[in-house]
This record gives C-alpha cells, sequence and structure tokens, in this order.
C-alpha cells in the first residue's frame, strides 16, 4: 500500500509540475531552431511553423488540405493585436510630451534669436550714427572705441544680423 501511495504520489507531482509547461508555446523559427516562450511567436511565424500552442488556444495543430487553406487565408492573415492598450497609450503621450518639449525649445530658440537680431540692429545702428562709445576694460578704466576696435564691433554686429535675422 505504501509503495501504491508514492506512486499516485509522483504522478499527481508530475501532472502538476507539466501543467506550466502545457500553457507554453513552441514553434520553429526561419533558422529551424525550436523555440519555447509563455508569449505568442512573432506575427512573421507561418501558423504551420507554430508546433504547440498553449491549452486555452483554440487553432488546429494539424494542417489544413488545399481546398480549405484558401478559405482560411484571411484568417490566418490577420495577426493578433499584442500591443496592450494602455502600454501603446502610454508610449503616445511619452511622444506627446517629448514633441511638446521640442517645440517649447525650438520657440525658447526663436526668442532668443529675435531677440539677439533687434539688439544686433540697434547697436549697429548706434555705431553706424557715429556715436561715441565708451566701456570698462580689464581694470574697471572707462575707454572710448577707436576706428579699428569700431569697425570690429561693426562686424561682429553684422554678423549677429546675419546669423539671427532670417
Amino acid at each position: 500500500m505504501p509503495r501504491l501511495s508514492a506512486v499516485v504520489l509522483s504522478a499527481v507531482i508530475g501532472a502538476a509540475i507539466a501543467v506550466p509547461a502545457a500553457a507554453q508555446w513552441k514553434w520553429s523559427d526561419k533558422g529551424g531552431q525550436i523555440q519555447y516562450s509563455d508569449l505568442p511567436p512573432p506575427a512573421g511565424v507561418a501558423d504551420r511553423d507554430i508546433l504547440q500552442r498553449p491549452s486555452n488556444q483554440r487553432a488546429p495543430v494539424f494542417a489544413l488540405p488545399a481546398a480549405s487553406a484558401a478559405s482560411a487565408a484571411p484568417v490566418a492573415a490577420a495577426p493578433a493585436k499584442t500591443v496592450e492598450p494602455e502600454l501603446e497609450a502610454k508610449r503616445r503621450k511619452a511622444e506627446e510630451e517629448q514633441a511638446a518639449k521640442a517645440k517649447a525649445e525650438q520657440d525658447r530658440l526663436a526668442a532668443a534669436r529675435a531677440d539677439n537680431c533687434t539688439r544686433a540692429k540697434a547697436y549697429a545702428r548706434t555705431l553706424d550714427d557715429g556715436i561715441r562709445i565708451v566701456r570698462s576694460n580689464d581694470k574697471g578704466e572707462r575707454e572710448i572705441l577707436d576706428d579699428k576696435a569700431r569697425a570690429e564691433e561693426v562686424k561682429r554686429a553684422r554678423d549677429v544680423i546675419a546669423s539671427d535675422c532670417k
């Protein structure tokens, strides 16, 4: 009697261990390798290459005859949607946030360019009018721009106008 109990107990344990394996997908990939997964195979795997499906899936494992294969083609052609709506919504939201950030950065740069353009044009007008320009040197002393320094400032202002006033 104890031996029979041990055999029955072993059979029950073996069956309990094998139940998760029955919920596995088994298919042959393009290279002929056998693949196992708890998720369905990728969309590119042909139905004839799927060797095992979970027991809760209702699809034939045998090959269809040639006559009924044509009628089953529209059903087989529609791949099962594996993307979860929640994940898709999160992905779309992240893309929208990223696009909004990029747009805000572009707007900020455009505003900075417009401000630089306005300032450079005003400075160039001041330089062209011949108004005396005074600035402080490294020692904190006031210096008046000479002709050479004025020409450099005019060139710099025109470069800013060329790059930011488009």
